[in-house]
């Protein structure tokens, strides 16, 4: 619900900008107004596409560059192309993603685009290294090894078996870095990163409205629970679904 909510929102939203006295309940606003008197409910429907879009954009991003540069580095015999690739990664993980996230931001344009390529690099060190823990193990099979008998290639090897049979774990692990990814750009919404001052966010509308928390709570409850909704859901979905797929494969 949160999902369809947020994509399907601003479709039903009101373009009207007129408002009301801030914090206030009832006189036509099923959820109140929020600081500075618009509609809560009408923020809400404008407010979770930028959050869903960002964090699905990010999302496919990192595995977009993280799987081919993992896979590769997997597949490599050389131990100084994995030392040189690597080492400059485990010192990006020993960084909380917080503190990057801010780093990052603080000497960025404030636009969506930057956001997506900020939280991308904070998960690729993450999807690498697990893509070429995959990779490492999947080479070693002897299907890999009969293959390289047979004079295939290495990007043969790679993309008609490799990243096919690891497809599974990175389906695994998707539904765990978009919640990673919805929790990052709601972070940097919630600090002002990435969402300009008028922009409609539910992560931003958190941040505006907590003043008026014990006057008016649903301006910043309810897009907090849809926040919260939206990252459990998604990754019970995803859980649910690699469920249903091993019980295929046993039947």
């Amino acid at each position: 619900m949160p999902l369809l909510l947020a994509v399907f929102g601003p479709l039903f939203a009101s373009g009207a900008v007129a408002k009301d006295v801030a914090f206030s309940s009832g006189a036509g606003h099923l959820f109140g107004t929020d600081f500075v008197g618009r509609d809560v409910w009408n923020e809400v429907l404008l407010g979770g596409r930028s959050v869903v879009l960002v964090a699905v954009a990010a999302t496919v991003c990192t595995y977009a560059v993280a799987v081919p540069i993992g896979v590769a580095v997997g597949m490599n015999r050389a131990r100084f192309v994995d030392e040189v690739v690597m080492r400059p990664l485990d010192v990006l993980l020993a960084i909380p993603s917080m503190l990057l996230l801010l780093l990052l931001a603080s000497a960025a344009p404030n636009v969506g685009w930057v956001l997506v390529a900020i939280v991308t690099v904070i998960n690729l060190p993450d999807v690498i290294r697990i893509s070429r823990a995959s990779t490492l193990s999947l080479s070693a099979r002897p299907a890999v090894e009969a293959m390289r008998m047979q004079g295939e290639s290495r990007v043969r090897i790679g993309l008609g078996y490799v990243v096919r049979a690891m497809a599974r774990t990175l389906a695994a692990d998707s539904g765990t870095r978009f919640t990673g990814a919805i929790y990052l750009v709601a972070s940097a919404s919630f600090l002002g990163v990435g969402v300009s001052p008028q922009a409609s966010d539910w992560a931003a509308m958190v941040d505006r409205n907590r003043t008026g928390l014990f006057l008016q709570p649903w301006a910043v409850v309810l897009p907090a629970l849809l926040i919260v909704a939206l990252s459990v859901g998604v990754n019970l979905a995803f859980d649910q679904l690699l469920r249903r797929k091993r019980r295929e494969v046993r039947a």
